[in-house]
């Protein structure tokens, strides 16, 4: 069983509304597609189960898969039906995964040889996608689902550069999520969807395909 480390980041409090738990283990950070004051206290969008079958048709994964944004487990249990061990944490307890609160910006899994595969909040996309790659093992992949547009930006571009992806896979159809996962209130999206796959170590050109 992985044992957690603590790690101290500093955060400016004043421009966020994603609060951690101290004594909390790991967590959530990534993508939603609403404004500011349309996004969820806790920037939470659940991920359309589709979105993760995709993937899993191009992609293969370690036997052991950490969700360290599980919500209610959309993702999590489409990893399980395909066979993988699944780690589920979140900041916010939903039903599902560990019942203790983990915030995966301070605290992550000491020697985790898997992979890590989440949509994070969007406001901490950049912050997650750099914190997964510090926590998984060189050859090990990290899969983010995440808007089209955040291939923009400067910051970004720097980030990439020293970071690139391996391969984005962008979704030809647009694929939903769901503040509080409540598809039902949603038909369809405005906001373009890219998983976006890194493999600790790759350096060179990222290979853009096209799915759904």
């Amino acid at each position: 069983m992985y044992e957690t480390h603590s790690r101290e980041r500093e955060r400016e409090q004043q421009s966020r509304d994603w609060t951690g738990n101290q004594n909390s283990i790991y967590k959530t950070l990534g993508a939603s597609n609403h404004t500011e004051s349309e996004r969820h206290e806790h920037d939470y969008y659940a991920t359309e189960p589709k979105a993760m079958e995709l993937l899993l048709e191009e992609e293969q994964f370690a036997p052991v898969v950490w969700e360290c944004a599980c919500g209610e487990g959309h993702l999590a249990k489409v990893l399980e039906k395909a066979g993988h061990e699944v780690i589920a944490t979140d900041l916010i307890y939903r039903g599902y995964g560990d019942t203790e609160p983990m915030d995966f910006l301070q605290e992550t899994l000491d020697d985790f040889e898997g992979d890590i595969i989440t949509n994070p909040p969007y406001k901490f996309a950049l912050e997650f996608v750099q914190r997964a790659l510090d926590s998984v093992q060189p050859g090990r992949k990290v899969a983010m689902f995440l808007k089209l547009q955040f291939l923009e930006g400067k910051a970004r571009k720097q980030f990439f550069l020293n970071n690139p992806p391996k391969v984005v896979y962008v979704s030809s159809s647009r694929l939903l999520c769901a503040m509080n996962g409540d598809f039902e209130k949603i038909q369809s999206s405005a906001v373009a969807y890219a998983w976006f796959v890194w493999e600790k170590g790759f350096s060179g050109n990222p290979i853009i395909k096209w799915i759904n």
